[in-house]
């Protein structure tokens, strides 16, 4: 997302599909993005009736916002600024995201898109538009999510599997290990029986701490003092079993060292992510900014479709465990300023700094 809010982003489609979808005149585009008339300052939406301006004479926003940030004002005749059709699908979305986090059974999808009036074919289109997931894989992460949390607190495994809407623990273990990053017992028991690696330097920024699970990167922290980063992995994983990096891991910590002098280069490890479902989304949505650009929590919100989240999308920052591969670096607020960082504002303003050189 450019700071200036008018070039590709995750909040928008890029900039042929924005092209296309006004040339369309497509309605299920208004409240995705709007586009700026350089010739004549106004701002419409994908739908509107107007005769179209050259593309040339044209820049995209994610946002009313952001279009009247860039100097445009809204066009009298398509009224961009006001609620639209595309503000009651992202209603729609919420409505189904909330269904299926509320519905112990998979819900098909002809019978969702019926719930909120919307045919499957389109539903299924600005589901994944609007969340970045298909309403399966929605699915799968929200009951991923109710079970984690149950499995911390049921008495048993096997209670937590039905109390999660399993019907069956058969069906449940299929696919347990690759949602919960572990298994359900490794995970009720905070990590026994996983072996984790790790390695502590230094870099530019001062120390770094580096932990890879046999998935991948799982954690990587920036600090002054390195005990204290050892301190955070063991709260996090606190029967895990932490095991020095041998020399092959020091060649990933040399790589991540050299992602943070140079930020710009792009993370191609693999990572093991392991958050919440919406703090997934969120963590999605920030691999998303390219480097050098910036985008605001409401324009994540927005991305994720969830416009009124900002507050929850900057607590899912804070606790990104994945510093650099997971750029919250690059959320500033809407003004612009920069905001707070988890290892240091400093930090951050300095990565910003080397992305932007």
């Amino acid at each position: 997302m450019a700071r200036n809010g008018s070039n590709k982003s995750k909040g928008r489609p890029d900039d042929a599909e924005c092209l296309e979808a006004i040339r369309r005149r497509d309605r299920a585009f208004d409240g995705v993005f709007v586009f700026g008339v350089k010739t004549t300052g106004v701002y419409c939406k994908p739908s509107c009736a107007s005769r179209p301006a050259r593309s040339e004479n044209m820049s995209f926003h994610t946002s009313p916002e952001a279009a009247e940030r860039a100097g445009f004002r809204p066009c009298k005749r398509c009224r961009p600024e006001k609620r639209s059709d595309g503000n009651m699908f992202h209603d729609a979305v919420q409505r189904a995201c909330e269904r299926i986090r509320a519905s112990e059974e998979p819900i098909p999808l002809k019978t969702l898109a019926k719930s909120v009036g919307i045919s499957p074919f389109h539903f299924h289109r600005i589901f994944k538009r609007a969340t970045g997931v298909s309403p399966k894989a929605f699915a799968a992460a929200a009951r991923a999510e109710t079970t984690a949390e149950n499995l911390r607190t049921a008495p048993t495994v096997t209670e937590a599997i039905y109390a999660s809407g399993f019907n069956s623990s058969s069906r449940f273990y299929e696919a347990a290990n690759a949602r919960l990053g572990m298994t359900p017992s490794q995970l009720r028991r905070g990590g026994d029986g996983v072996t984790i690696r790790f390695a502590v330097g230094e870099c530019s920024l001062g120390a770094i701490l580096v932990a890879a699970s046999e998935r991948g990167i799982c954690a990587i922290s920036l600090g002054d003092d390195p005990e204290l980063l050892l301190h955070e992995l063991q709260d996090r994983f606190p029967r895990a079993e932490l095991v020095g990096g041998d020399a092959k891991f020091e060649k990933t910590i040399a790589k991540i060292v050299g992602l943070v002098e140079s930020p710009d280069k792009g993370f191609d490890l693999p990572l093991d992510i392991r958050g919440t479902a919406f703090q997934q989304k969120v963590w999605q949505a920030l691999r998303a900014i390219p480097a050098g650009r910036t985008a605001s929590y409401d324009e994540i919100a927005k991305s994720i479709g969830k416009p009124g989240s900002r507050r929850a999308v900057a607590q899912a920052c804070a606790r990104n465990p994945l510093a650099i591969a997971i750029p919250c670096h690059r959320v500033v607020r809407k003004n612009g300023d920069i905001s707070g960082y988890r290892w240091g504002v400093e930090r951050k303003r300095e990565l910003l700094d080397r992305e932007a050189a």
